[in-house]
């Protein structure tokens, strides 16, 4: 299978399920695979045949900044909702991860795998 794979991608973001999380930013490590949506890229060297992984940097920046989210589930939810909607991926892993919020951690975070619907 097919992929295109980003490792630790830092994003701020409004999260967390306590009130004191609701006023200051944390920050995410996001590392995603995304299923290329066809082999025509491999031949054709257009990114046209392929997903923008620029794009998709900025796309899910947007969403963290839309709003506050509880949990590191509904974050992960979304970005592969974005993945498979707007970049038409036929599938994606994504994994979430909060850094150093439990003492003895270096990070606490969900990993989920997901397909066209």
């Amino acid at each position: 299978m097919d992929a295109i794979l980003f490792r630790d991608l830092r994003i701020e973001a409004s999260i967390g399920i306590h009130k004191r999380e609701r006023f200051i930013k944390q920050t995410l490590s996001i590392d995603l695979e995304i299923g290329i949506p066809g082999t025509a890229v491999f031949s054709s060297d257009k990114v046209a045949d392929t997903i923008d992984y620029e794009q998709v940097t900025l796309k899910i920046g947007a969403l963290l900044a839309s709003g506050h989210f509880r949990l590191v589930e509904t974050v992960a939810e979304r970005i592969a909702d974005l993945l498979l909607d707007d970049f038409s991926a036929p599938w994606c892993k994504v994994s979430v991860a909060k850094l150093g919020i439990l003492p003895g951690t270096k990070w606490v975070g969900v990993s989920i795998e997901r397909g066209k619907r």
